[in-house]
């Protein structure tokens, strides 16, 4: 039974990818390049876009990392014209955006899994601690060696790059200053996260961190999304500020359209 319903909520999960609408973002001005990494063992293609008046000045900014940063087919250019336009009407502060270009996305951004329906959609598991420690190793140093970047870090990602970026603030919250997760796939390992999430918090650093997620109506991601809003509602330290976007109205192809505005507003500003 228990096999069953995994298999229910996989074949719902491909149908939400087969009806994603197609979109046509305009290509924004950015820098692209390609860096080796030790820690995946391949090498990678890095999109960044920093702020118009970024050359006319010397101020370091923020750096936002995005998971799921190519180009084609993925989330950079629509993320890097909306923080544009949020940087342009001033609701948010100047940010440099990198985008991490895919190349097997399933096995960067997943960690350990002891289930066989995991397997079965991702037969390559557990690429994520080797993914987070390419970021936090090899591409902080990139960046910084590249633009002028100030210290504070933020993480962004939807589906299972918001699963990535749940279980990184879980287990290394440390790591960055705020994250961002809109439909988190936190039916992962049998919904690990949220079952050791209280456990995972009473280790929290004593350091300020802001945390933003977003459920869409898909059933299997809402009921852990909400899970986890109850468990901080109890369990959040005294240094983490958090809030929770139920969007009961948005599908999980729509939802990170329908929730970045508000999400990066949140997180970047004192509000």
């Amino acid at each position: 039974m228990k096999y069953l319903a995994y298999l229910i909520l996989f074949t719902l999960f491909l149908i939400n990818c087969a009806n994603k609408p197609q979109y046509n973002d305009l290509i924004p001005e950015h820098d692209s390049f390609n860096m080796e990494s030790i820690e995946v063992n391949e090498t990678r293609t890095i999109n960044v876009w920093i702020p118009d008046n970024y050359k006319e000045s010397d101020i370091s900014y923020p750096v936002l990392y995005m998971p799921d940063g190519g180009i084609e087919g993925e989330d950079f250019p629509h993320i890097a014209n909306t923080i544009a336009k949020l940087v342009k009407s001033k609701s948010i502060p100047p940010i440099i955006l990198v985008g991490i270009a895919n190349t097997d996305r399933r096995r960067d951004l997943t960690g350990f899994s002891e289930t066989e329906y995991d397997k079965q959609f991702a037969p390559q598991t557990d690429g994520a601690k080797n993914y987070r420690s390419f970021i936090s190793n090899e591409l902080f140093t990139e960046i910084g060696k590249r633009y002028r970047v100030t210290d504070k870090k933020g993480l962004v990602g939807e589906s299972l790059a918001g699963l990535f970026v749940v279980e990184t603030f879980l287990v290394t919250p440390e790591i960055f200053d705020f994250y961002i997760a809109m439909d988190p796939s936190l039916w992962w390992n049998d919904k690990y996260l949220t079952t050791n999430a209280q456990n995972y918090l009473t280790n929290f650093p004593d350091k300020h961190i802001k945390f933003w997620f977003a459920g869409s109506d898909a059933v299997d991601i809402s009921n852990s999304t909400k899970k986890l809003a109850s468990i901080l509602t109890i369990n959040a330290p005294e240094t983490l500020t958090w809030t929770y976007s139920d969007e009961p109205n948005e599908k999980h192809h729509t939802i990170f359209r329908a929730t970045k505005e508000k999400a990066f507003i949140w997180a970047l500003t004192n509000k």
